[in-house]
């Protein structure tokens, strides 16, 4: 005779199935990612598919994903079912842009490491080379050339004497 599997998990059972821990599956009840039901002694249980749930999670969190728009991507799921492959489908293609833009940040990020980081601060020797005329700091201010999409040149100050943001500003 087989042994019978049973139709929900205690949390214990999801975090070893799923190689999350127990505080990670609680915080993702709290965010509303996952649910439980309280059995009468007040302990929860999780119906199984919650496992193909903190998967989707999971990957997408490794992916780069916040948790808000894992949980917008949940949320578009008729309630209670389990993310499939075609879901997995969907929701990854309309994330495409955003990590395409992401790998650019990081392409970004990894060739001007050791470069300024454009923070308009125009105290280094270099930041007169790479942001004339703080050009940068017209388009916003933080660390513009790391942190954010380049901008497309405007009419500034620099541009209008005839410069233009360096291209290590773009």
């Amino acid at each position: 005779m087989a042994p019978q599997i049973a139709k929900e998990l205690t949390i214990g059972q999801l975090a070893q199935r799923s190689g999350v821990a127990n505080s990670a599956l609680r915080f993702y009840e709290e965010q509303g990612l996952i649910s439980s039901r309280r059995t009468t002694g007040n302990q929860r249980r999780y119906r199984r598919d919650t496992l193909r749930r903190v998967a989707f999670i999971r990957v997408s969190q490794n992916v780069g994903m916040p948790l808000n728009a894992i949980r917008e991507a949940l949320a578009q799921l008729p309630e209670g079912r389990t993310p499939t492959k075609q879901d997995w489908a969907v929701v990854s293609e309309s994330w495409r842009a955003d990590l395409d833009a992401r790998i650019r940040q990081l392409a970004r990020l990894r060739d001007n490491l050791t470069d300024c980081i454009g923070c308009g601060c125009l105290s280094l020797e270099s930041c007169m080379l790479a942001n004339p005329y703080d050009i940068c700091g017209e388009q916003g201010c933080g660390p513009r050339r790391l942190l954010t999409e380049p901008a497309p040149a405007t009419a500034t100050a620099g541009a209008a004497a005839g410069q233009e943001c360096a291209p290590s500003c773009r």
